[in-house]
């Protein structure tokens, strides 16, 4: 019966492990942001490239499918007050703000949901003859696996580490402790099973001929 009272802990570091991949940082050939509005994954973008991590960041992203327009900054709104038309904008916004020199930067600004970020994301470095075979993706933390798939899949051929970052006050530690973090926890679940097996699906079939 001992080993009964084992399960929900169990399960809850089983998922925790699953979506919350954080890998740290190492050398790169450029820096992924998949789309959104948070402030702190372009600030860990530009903290990572000042580092000397990588040579280029990609901020992806027009607005959330959903929405049809940007949601908003979700940060300091008096140093970033925009209004900003695209995601791509104010991550833009957002690292030359912190030292990132516009000429480092690459915008993809069209794509509407996380698994066009990274084919998107793909496209323009194919059109700029970019070879990535190493590659930072900086994102939220419970968006990790998720984002993580879809990425790996535009750049099946690449090393892609991830830099997490925790936003909403939800973290591997806690985000089971409110039903904010558990029902957005759960949803990412779903979305891994269901969303990312298309791509992942493609990719097998593309592989198997």
């Amino acid at each position: 019966m001992k080993e009964g009272f084992n399960i929900i802990p169990r399960l809850i570091q089983d998922i925790t492990d699953f979506i919350f991949v954080n890998d740290g940082p190492g050398e790169a050939d450029i820096i992924f942001i998949p789309g959104g509005g948070h402030q702190a994954l372009p600030d860990k973008a530009a903290e990572l490239y000042n580092a000397g991590y990588a040579p280029y960041v990609l901020p992806s992203g027009k607005y959330a499918v959903s929405r049809g327009a940007f949601g908003g900054v979700r940060g300091d709104t008096s140093l970033y007050p925009g209004p900003y038309g695209t995601e791509c904008e104010f991550f833009f916004h957002v690292l030359v703000t912190n030292g990132v020199p516009a000429d480092s930067i690459i915008t993809e600004c069209d794509s509407t949901f996380t698994r066009e970020n990274g084919f998107f994301s793909r496209r323009m470095c194919d059109s700029m003859k970019l070879e990535i075979k190493k590659a930072i993706l900086c994102c939220k933390s419970f968006h990790a696996k998720r984002a993580l798939t879809y990425y790996q899949c535009a750049f099946p051929e690449a090393e892609i580490r991830v830099v997490a970052v925790d936003v909403n006050g939800i973290s591997p530690d806690n985000w089971y402790k409110t039903r904010k973090g558990f029902d957005r926890v759960m949803s990412e679940l779903t979305k891994c099973g269901s969303q990312a097996a298309e791509s992942l699906g493609d990719y097998m079939r593309r592989m198997n001929g």
